[in-house]
C-alpha cells in the first residue's frame, strides 16, 4: 500500500449464485478524504461497503484497508475501520454512556479509556447532560449523534458513514454535516454514501458512482459535472401541468434525450444531447398537446451527472443492507443483553 491511500482496492467482485452483485472493481481512497460513494438500488454499493467492513466476503479480487490484507487481516481491518449504518447501531434501553461502554467492552479497551472518550464525545455533540438518559427517551436526531461518536470510540483511522442524516430535520441534518467535517479535519477518511446530492457535493472531494455493480464515473464533483458540459449535453427542467404517460414516452424516445426523470405529476428532467436538443423537446410537447407553463436550461448539477451516467432518479432509490443469521444486531453488532 501506498502512503498516499487509506483504501486500494484491484479487482474486488461478489456474485450471490449466479448474480454478479459487484463486478471487478478498482478504485483508491486517499488519506483523510470525504470520498462520497453513490449508486442506485442494486447497483453494488451496500455490497461493496459490507465487503470493505469484512461483513462479507468477496468472491474475487482483494483490497487493502489502512495497510492491512481484506481477507489475510480481518480482525486489524475490524479495528481500523468505525462503521455509521443506516440502521443505528444502539440499544434502546441502555444509556448513552452505557451503550458507549458496551461497544469499547467488545474491543477491550480499557474502562479508564472508555470512560474519557464518552466524556470526551459526548461533549463534542452537544449530549452531555443526556448521558444517563435511556436511547429510547432521545429524539431521531439524538440518536444519530450518539450513533456516529459510537463509530469513533475506538479511533478508527477510516469511518463508514451509510446514510448519516437520512429522516432527519434540516437542522440536525447541518449538524451531522458539520460533524463529518470535523471528524475529517482531525485526521480521519470518510466514506460517505448518501442518496442526497447535495450532501455528497458539498461534503465529499470524490465522487464514485456505481450501476449494475461497476464504477461508471469517479472524479471530483466538479469534474464529473464538467462531463455534462463536454458532453453536448443541456439539462432542461420542464413543467407541463398536463403532462401524461404518452407524452412522457414520447420525450424518452427522442434519440438527442440521454435522461429522463419525471420528479412530480407536472415537472420534468431531461437530459438532451445535440444544439436541436431544446427544440426538439419542446416541439415534441406541443405535438402531444402539451401545455408548457415554465422551461428552463440549468447548469449541470451532481444528480443531473447521476441521471447521465445511470439513467435513474437517486433520490428514488432505497437499497437496504441485509443480514442474514439470528445471532447478530444491525450490521454484525453482537445482541445486547439488558437485565
Amino acid at each position: 500500500m501506498t502512503e498516499e491511500y487509506a483504501i486500494e482496492v484491484q479487482n474486488l467482485s461478489k456474485k450471490f449464485g449466479d448474480f454478479l452483485a459487484v463486478d471487478n472493481i478498482s478504485f483508491n481512497v486517499k488519506k483523510q478524504e470525504i470520498f462520497g460513494f453513490l449508486g442506485p438500488n442494486g447497483a453494488g454499493k451496500s455490497t461493496t461497503i459490507r465487503m470493505l467492513c469484512t461483513l462479507a466476503r468477496p468472491s474475487g479480487g482483494d483490497a487493502k484497508i489502512n495497510g492491512y490484507d481484506l481477507l489475510k487481516q480481518p480482525d486489524q481491518v475490524r479495528a481500523s475501520i468505525g462503521l455509521v449504518s443506516e440502521k443505528m447501531i444502539m440499544y434502546e434501553q441502555l444509556t448513552a454512556a452505557e451503550n458507549l461502554r458496551f461497544f469499547g467492552n467488545l474491543y477491550q479497551m480499557p474502562r479508564e479509556k472508555i470512560d474519557r472518550k464518552t466524556d470526551e464525545l459526548l461533549a463534542l455533540v452537544n449530549m452531555t447532560k443526556w448521558k444517563n438518559a435511556q436511547i429510547k427517551t432521545y429524539s431521531t436526531g439524538m440518536r444519530q449523534r450518539i450513533n456516529v461518536i459510537r463509530a469513533m470510540l475506538t479511533e478508527p483511522q477510516i469511518i463508514f458513514m451509510d446514510e448519516p442524516t437520512l429522516g432527519l430535520d434540516p437542522q440536525t441534518t447541518l449538524s451531522i454535516r458539520q460533524l463529518i467535517r470535523d471528524i475529517n479535519k482531525n485526521g480521519t477518511t470518510v466514506i460517505l454514501t448518501t442518496h442526497a446530492m447535495v450532501e455528497a457535493e458539498a461534503l465529499s472531494e470524490r465522487v464514485a458512482i456505481i450501476d449494475h455493480g461497476k464504477i461508471v464515473a469517479l472524479d471530483t464533483p466538479q469534474n464529473l459535472k464538467k462531463l455534462v458540459k463536454d458532453a453536448d449535453l443541456t439539462v432542461i427542467s420542464a413543467r407541463i401541468p398536463n403532462l401524461t404517460p404518452v407524452m412522457a414516452e414520447h420525450l424518452k424516445a427522442l434519440d438527442c434525450v440521454t435522461a429522463f426523470d419525471q420528479q412530480d405529476a407536472y415537472d420534468i428532467k431531461i437530459s438532451a444531447r445535440g444544439s436541436e436538443g431544446f427544440d426538439r423537446i419542446i416541439d415534441s410537447i406541443r405535438h402531444d398537446g402539451g401545455n408548457i407553463t415554465m422551461i428552463n436550461t440549468n447548469e449541470p448539477t451532481l444528480e443531473d451527472v447521476f441521471l447521465s451516467v445511470t439513467g435513474k432518479a437517486m433520490r428514488d432509490q432505497s437499497e437496504k443492507p441485509k443480514m442474514s443469521g439470528r445471532r447478530h444486531g444491525p450490521w454484525g453488532a453482537p445482541r445486547a443483553r439488558v437485565r
